[in-house]
């Protein structure tokens, strides 16, 4: 079952007290203090992991604790410092503190590791406050208390294309004939109900590519189902924003709806880059190709026609998203480079 967001409560191990203690032993006229330190608590972790592909697991575990160090023993005997623990996580996971809304983690690769929730430090024993004047001192620190916190995870998939579009656009048709995806396809609306995945080969180029539920007037404000997978969007390079031909002799007006709603839903997907892609071609209406191709000249985007069922312009298609693709990926280079 797919799940893209949890709310969880993490809680760090406290630290060990100090001991209170002093030495015994028969033939030994002035001892001194020899109590030892408490071990740290242990740590809370999320790690990213290619082996998840959603947050179901953590609807079951609503609460995740490390353990708490071991109390400092006599002997000058540190206490055992406590066991971390690790929460895995699907890589483009996003980890929030669910009151301040902080982001704590981005998890974009594989083995990634971040702290959320700092273990408390032990406490030192009494053999630490003797002094020439304070001789036997008795008294020790206790430990500190591990972190506590409600954490927010919201899973963004990692893909360089984005499909966005209207419901029946055709856009799990595509996929499917794109990459190795089998996404339920049928002849009515929101037939997608979660965010497929494929790979698409093109060449020597490979990217990846994701389906996003339809979208329709008002999705910004919570109409219908796509607005709560448009965030998985906002981490795409590209977009191929896919208009119905068959549906009307103006399909720009589609077109405008779904460029509003993604401006509406966050700046930075109102700025990404996209392809403009007419689909069922081989049954379009009269004048749709042409008000289509209009729309996209306006507005400075590449404009392609396609249908995925007879064939007609995939493999155009696919080599034009791989060059569109490597270039982004070599602006996003540079800019790191230059950054460093």
């Amino acid at each position: 079952m797919f799940k893209d967001e949890a709310t969880i409560r993490v809680k760090a191990g406290d630290g060990g007290r100090g001991c209170i203690s002093f030495r015994r032993e028969k033939f030994v006229a002035k001892g001194g203090p020899n109590g030892g330190d408490g071990g740290a608590g242990g740590d809370v972790w999320v790690v990213a992991s290619n082996s998840l592909n959603t947050l179901y697991h953590l609807h079951f575990n609503r609460e995740w604790k490390a353990e708490r160090g071991e109390h400092g023993m006599g002997s000058n005997c540190s206490g055992r410092a406590g066991a971390d623990e690790t929460i895995g996580l699907p890589v483009g996971s996003v980890v929030r503190d669910a009151d301040t809304r902080m982001v704590l983690a981005d998890l974009t690769e594989e083995g990634q590791r971040v702290m959320v929730a700092k273990g408390g430090r032990g406490g030192q024993g009494n053999q630490h406050f003797a002094s020439a004047t304070r001789q036997s001192p008795r008294f020790a620190q206790p430990g500190e208390e591990g972190e506590e916190k409600s954490l927010f995870i919201e899973l963004k998939l990692i893909a360089d294309v984005g499909i966005v579009g209207f419901p029946n656009a055709g856009k799990s048709t595509l996929i499917s004939v794109i990459s190795a995806a089998k996404p339920k396809i049928a002849d009515y609306p929101f037939t997608t109900l979660i965010p497929n995945l494929g790979v698409v080969s093109a060449g020597n180029d490979t990217f990846v590519v994701a389906d996003i539920p339809g979208l329709i007037e008002g999705a910004h404000e919570g109409h219908g189902l796509g607005d709560r997978f448009l965030k998985h969007v906002e981490r795409c390079a590209l977009l191929v924003h896919l208009v119905d031909l068959s549906q009307s002799e103006e399909p720009r007006i589609e077109a405008e709806i779904i460029e509003r709603e993604l401006a509406r839903y966050s700046e930075l997907l109102g700025s990404k880059k996209r392809i403009v892609c007419g689909s069922k071609l081989d049954s379009a209406t009269d004048g749709a190709s042409t008000n289509l191709r209009g729309y996209a000249t306006e507005r400075g985007y590449p404009y392609v026609e396609i249908s995925a069922v007879v064939g007609t312009g995939i493999e155009a298609l696919k080599f034009s998203l791989a060059e569109l693709v490597r270039g982004i990926r070599r602006e996003e280079a540079e800019s790191a480079d230059a950054a460093v």
